[in-house]
């Protein structure tokens, strides 16, 4: 048996047919129809029904699929483990963090990391919404400081860290709650610009979140911009709570109180990191060093 083999029964496994699998092995139909039945003659089992258009696993085929991706995950992690080791420390990090996340409170961290590191890069990528944790999911960055919800946190995907938690605040200018002095309802809104920034994922596009139906809008794509343009007048939203701290004390800056829309939104922030994929003892390093936030709190 040769990882080359499970290889083979993954793709044949996930792809259903020889030609396809050929494709993405970069091997010969002829060939991988060879592997898999060396295979099956080691193992002395059939792995997969030949009755169909498509192959497909038997029962049998299945436990050794389901097996044999625990072997190539292993195989995986000790190649890159044998990388970091040839290699020595990373080049460069990235880290993907969620633009509401008050970077203040990790500051610390980052320059522990630095001093300790001071050939490695650290890159920064300011993500929206779902995109820090797309970033990490796809292997662009290599941690992601951002909320997670309950559903991908049990997916097992993910190992994640608890750092703070913050608040998304419904505001808007005087001059806008001038116009709505008995403002009950968010429907109320409708005719109104409610300030978005959008999602930097790509797997969310065309989707809105926390828009009412029927809506009017204008789509930003940072929170500078969002304030800036709230502060005017031109519109409501929601900010960040740290960002906003001393307009609201000002009251350059007013909450809005509606039945049915909540004036706080309580986020959870996370350190978030692939379970599959082995950090380098750079991004290994700063994700120990990152507990210590939660640990301060």
């Amino acid at each position: 048996m040769t990882l080359e083999q499970l290889k083979m029964l993954k793709q044949v496994a996930e792809l259903g047919s020889l030609k396809s699998a050929s494709a993405k092995l970069f091997k010969t139909q002829p060939a991988i129809s060879q592997g898999i039945k060396q295979l099956e003659a080691q193992l002395g089992l059939q792995l997969f029904n030949r009755e169909g258009y498509r192959l497909s696993l038997t029962s049998n085929g299945t436990q050794i699929y389901q097996h044999a991706l625990r072997l190539l995950d292993e195989a995986e992690h000790m190649k890159q483990l044998a990388t970091f080791l040839t290699a020595g420390n990373e080049a460069s990090i990235t880290i993907a963090i969620e633009a509401s996340y008050d970077l203040k409170k990790i500051l610390p961290m980052l320059e522990m990391t630095q001093n300790e590191f001071p050939h490695t890069q650290i890159i920064l990528k300011q993500e929206y919404i779902s995109g820090a944790l797309e970033a990490v999911k796809s292997a662009q960055a290599d941690i992601a400081l951002t909320t997670i919800d309950n559903l991908a946190l049990q997916s097992g995907q993910f190992e994640a860290n608890k750092l703070y938690k913050g608040y998304l605040y419904n505001v808007a200018a005087p001059r806008f709650v001038e116009r709505h002095p008995k403002l009950m309802s968010v429907t109320e809104l409708n005719n109104e610009y409610q300030i978005v920034v959008q999602d930097s994922g790509q797997s969310s596009q065309g989707k809105s979140y926390s828009v009412q139906k029927g809506q009017r809008c204008w789509y930003v794509n940072d929170f500078s911009t969002k304030k800036t343009l709230i502060m005017s007048g031109i519109g409501w939203g929601r900010l960040p709570d740290y960002m906003i701290k001393d307009e609201l004390e000002q009251q350059t800056l007013l909450t809005l109180n509606m039945k049915d829309i909540d004036t706080k939104i309580p986020l959870n922030y996370q350190a978030i990191k692939l379970k599959s994929r082995l950090l380098g003892p750079v991004a290994e390093k700063l994700w120990q060093n990152l507990t210590l936030v939660h640990l301060s709190e």
